[in-house]
């Protein structure tokens, strides 16, 4: 029993890391771990968890320490509270404990490991009205690990909302979180009685999986090894090329993320590691994971034609020879419109000394001055947009110059492909004249608390701790400063930090559940969230026949013909496969062909943008590629 539960940790370890080696030992374990899994109770059919935008969760551990792995699971789904039981509470006290947290939380996950062999240790189930209490408040999720003399103990069992059955090993701890959330199904069944109402046999079948789940790469048919090995020489390279101080990679094949690991530091101090949580500015990644899934959305509803014209939903533009454009052109990037304008250049008044010319990025501007009614050191109630601790734009700059500029620019003399950021700016406006709420609400209302994606934010130092965010650049020419939790593009930075062409802010892993559903044709947590015609018309080469471009609806796709030297992607990525870049170092590919997800994030840009690396070495086709080899050897 000892060895077993040690190999099931190992196993667990080294899957987590992708680090295991392809052997029948491993996947028997597996098999049985999760063999081990059962369902003993799901009232009203709670597990999987539905509607994870409408859940204040919080987790409790009782009769022993809390289980890590467990929590690391959880969290993956969506945002959790850990509480700590106050211990030896009085009555009273514990009765005060529960009346504040049922105020807070309407649902209680509540985790128990087998205590009978721990006589010595204070025993939370010896007076349990706190569980009780817990229970008779608000749904609640029983978990137990290695429960054999724990049901008995239970006071109100039957009050319990859904009660899981596992070991207590760190892999059955993910699989009881995975199950809860629906990224796995179980026919567990008890293989010893364990109470006069759960017998030797007792057991409940689950749906198929309805959200991302995390098993080792074997078990849809990559080889660990082989991905862990190649994976590993080209990212330790880019670091030790300085193409990058760290990065994470994401695999997911056919709704399992087989592979996610962590590599160096934030920056070259080598002071903080790269943790798998952490957030990354996506930069024009946040073009197919804000404005693009609105649109898609609304194509699905019947309310969006991307053959009507701009002018249809941005009234603002009628008059300019912008309100004709077709929305078509303008997504796939052949409406002419030119590339982008470095609005910040405007604000200053222009110096002698330092003429701009063409690579006016690399110049240090240390004495220059601003224009009236576009800067100031200080905040007013007049100059209110932070753009930097010590940097406040005018509150009507946006409106009055920025905007207009864009409205006002020409058009490209020639057609075909030039890459634009233009009408991605216009997205919080469009959104706000359609539906009268502001971006960042609609964006996380409608999509991201769905998904359980929380972490995806505009300016997220509001809600996470700046250590938890990967910085990019020491900004020597605008800014002034190291770009941390702040907005990278410096057009972002001037309209409040929140754009459709640049700001999000998110994780790795809640990237994967939005490109996650778009591999399920907009399907994720059992719901539609965007109608699946909808999916396949933006994922679809537009112009591929007559013009020869590449681009869907928003997305980037494989050029017609492979190109070594400017393809980011895989030669073996199919043509059916769609993703984006981002200018910080940020890469997500999704194949439908093989139902495959691959993310490369890195903060490539820092210390500086100037940093060919990456691409001169081919890291992310490379790596990419490195994905596809794996699969052909099973």
């Amino acid at each position: 029993m000892l060895l077993r539960k040690l190999l099931l940790s190992f196993f667990l370890a080294m899957w987590t890391l992708g680090s295991f080696a392809q052997t029948t030992t491993v996947l028997d374990l597996y098999g049985e771990a999760l063999s081990n899994l059962v369902l003993l109770r799901n009232e009203g059919n709670m597990i999987p968890l539905q509607r994870l935008d409408t859940l204040q969760i919080a987790y409790v551990s009782a009769g022993g320490p809390r289980q890590a792995a467990f929590q690391d699971f959880l969290e993956r789904y969506t945002s959790i509270t850990p509480l700590n039981f106050p211990a030896f509470a009085s009555e009273s006290e514990t009765q005060t404990w529960i009346n504040t947290q049922t105020r807070r939380f309407n649902l209680f996950i509540l985790s128990i490991e087998d205590v009978s062999a721990n006589v010595d240790q204070p025993n939370y189930l010896a007076d349990a009205n706190w569980i009780k209490g817990l229970m008779a408040s608000d749904p609640l999720v029983l978990v137990l690990f290695n429960p054999q003399q724990v049901l008995n103990k239970l006071p109100a069992l039957e009050k319990a909302s859904a009660i899981i059955v596992s070991d207590d090993t760190q892999e059955g701890q993910s699989l009881a979180a995975q199950l809860l959330f629906g990224g796995v199904s179980t026919i567990g069944r008890l293989r010893r009685p364990l109470s006069p109402q759960y017998l030797m046999g007792s057991g409940m079948d689950t749906p198929a999986a309805i959200r991302l789940g995390y098993a080792p790469a074997e078990l849809v048919g990559i080889n660990s090894s082989l991905l862990r090995d190649s994976i590993k020489a080209i990212v330790e390279e880019g670091i030790r090329y300085r193409a990058f101080p760290g990065g994470q990679v994401l695999v997911a094949k056919d709704g399992k993320v087989v592979y996610h690991q962590a590599f160096g530091y934030h920056t070259y101090d080598n002071e903080r590691t790269v943790r798998l949580n952490d957030l990354y500015d996506f930069a024009s990644i946040t073009k197919v994971t804000t404005g693009l899934p609105v649109l898609m959305k609304w194509y699905g509803e019947g309310t969006f034609n991307p053959d009507d014209s701009l002018g249809v939903y941005l009234p603002e533009t009628i008059g300019s020879n912008k309100a004709g454009l077709s929305m078509r052109r303008i997504l796939t990037h052949t409406a002419r419109l030119m590339a982008w304008i470095p609005f910040w250049r405007s604000t200053l008044k222009w110096n002698a000394d330092y003429p701009w010319e063409k690579d006016w990025d690399n110049e240090r501007i240390s004495d220059f001055q601003f224009k009236p009614r576009t800067f100031k050191l200080d905040s007013t109630a007049r100059f209110n947009l932070q753009v930097t601790n010590r940097l406040w734009l005018h509150r009507k700059y946006a409106e009055k110059v920025l905007f207009p500029a864009i409205y006002t620019s020409p058009l490209n003399e020639k057609p075909g492909f030039v890459y634009s950021d233009f009408f991605f700016y216009t997205m919080p406006k469009i959104v706000k004249y359609r539906t009268g709420i502001d971006f960042e609400p609609y964006l996380k209302n409608t999509f991201y608390r769905r998904l359980g994606a929380y972490t995806l934010t505009y300016n997220p130092l509001r809600f996470f701790p700046k250590d938890r965010i990967v910085p990019t650049e020491r900004d020597t020419f605008y800014r002034m400063s190291l770009l941390h939790g702040k907005v990278h593009d410096e057009g972002a930075s001037m309209v409040g930090g929140v754009s459709g062409h640049a700001g999000l802010f998110g994780s790795v892993n809640d990237l994967a559940k939005l490109m996650q559903t778009y591999l399920n044709y907009g399907r994720y947590g059992n719901e539609q969230l965007i109608a699946e015609s909808a999916v396949k018309e933006f994922i679809r080469c537009q112009y591929c026949t007559e013009e020869k471009i590449h681009r869907g609806l928003g997305f980037d796709k494989p050029f017609l013909e492979y190109a070594p030297g400017r393809s980011t992607y895989a030669k073996d990525a199919s043509p059916e496969s769609f993703g984006h870049t981002g200018y910080t170092g940020t890469f997500t590919w999704a194949d439908p062909k093989h139902n495959l997800l691959v993310i490369f994030f890195t903060n490539r840009v820092y210390p500086s943008r100037v940093n060919p690396v990456l691409a001169n070495r081919g890291l992310r086709p490379r790596l990419h590629q490195a994905v596809y080899e794996a699969m052909k050897i099973p």
